[in-house]
C-alpha cells in the first residue's frame, strides 16, 4: 500500500535536495562560482539600426528594421538583402538574408569589445559578413552610437 506525502513534507524534501546541490561557504551561504566558471554571455541589443564596418578591405553594412541589410564597398555596387529577422543566442545575433537575385549573405554580430585596428575607436560588437566565398570581418555598434572617427570610446 502506497501513502502520499503531504505537500509540506514534499516541499521540505525538495528544499533539502536543492541545498545539497548548492556549494556553500563555511557560513552556510551559497558559495561564489569558481574563478574558471564560464561567464554568462553578454546581451546583444538589435532593437535599433546597426552599422558594422571594416578595413582592409573597407566596407560598411547597415541593418535597419531588423530585416533590411545594405552592404557598401568601394568599387562594388551596393548590395541589399532581406532577412526574416535575426536568431539571437549566447551573445550573438545571426541574420541569413537573400538578395533580390537569390544570393545569400550571412551577418553575425557578437557582443564583444572590438577595435577597428586603424584607430583608437572601440565598438561594443564584432561583426562578420559572409557571402559566397568571401568573408569580411569588422566591428559594429548601434548606428546612433557609432564612435566618431579619431575619437576613442571609454
Amino acid at each position: 500500500m502506497k501513502t502520499a506525502a503531504s505537500p509540506a513534507l514534499a516541499a521540505a524534501l525538495a528544499a533539502l535536495l536543492l541545498a545539497a546541490c548548492q556549494p556553500q561557504d563555511p557560513d552556510g551561504k551559497p558559495a561564489p562560482p569558481p574563478a574558471d566558471a564560464p561567464k554568462p554571455a553578454a546581451a546583444i541589443d538589435i532593437g535599433q539600426p546597426i552599422t558594422a564596418r571594416g578595413t582592409e578591405p573597407f566596407w560598411a553594412l547597415t541593418i535597419e528594421a531588423g530585416t533590411k541589410l545594405t552592404l557598401k564597398r568601394p568599387d562594388h555596387p551596393d548590395l541589399t538583402a532581406e532577412a526574416p529577422g535575426a536568431a539571437i543566442d549566447n551573445g550573438r545575433a545571426v541574420w541569413v538574408a537573400r538578395t533580390a537575385d537569390g544570393r545569400q549573405i550571412t551577418v553575425t554580430l557578437y557582443a564583444s569589445d572590438c577595435s577597428d585596428g586603424m584607430s583608437d575607436a572601440r565598438y561594443p560588437m564584432s561583426a562578420e559578413v559572409v557571402m559566397m566565398n568571401e568573408s569580411l570581418r569588422g566591428c559594429a555598434a548601434r548606428t546612433a552610437e557609432l564612435p566618431r572617427e579619431g575619437a576613442a570610446r571609454p
